[in-house]
């Protein structure tokens, strides 16, 4: 597995709710695609969302994301990490 750093554009206004609920849609397939997402940040001001995820590929985080209905504009693997 390898962990994928996601970003959405056009999310301007974005509520702590509406994030809440944008996780929510992923982590009910994600199973389905053998994804797990891990966090979510977003910035209302700017519009961006950011999502960072286990999966076995990019398309998988992809396909996540599109059916759960916030298709995203970017997904990057992770390959080195501190934490």
């Amino acid at each position: 597995m390898t962990q994928f750093m996601d970003v959405h554009h056009g999310m301007k206004g974005i509520t702590d709710d509406q994030l809440k609920q944008a996780h929510k849609a992923d982590l009910a397939i994600e199973k389905e695609e053998g994804v797990h997402f891990e966090r979510a940040w977003a910035d209302p001001e700017s519009g961006t969302m950011y999502c960072l995820s286990d999966a076995p590929s990019a398309a998988a985080v992809r396909r996540v994301h599109e059916r759960a209905g916030h298709k995203p504009d970017e997904v990057h693997p992770v390959p080195l990490s501190i934490w």
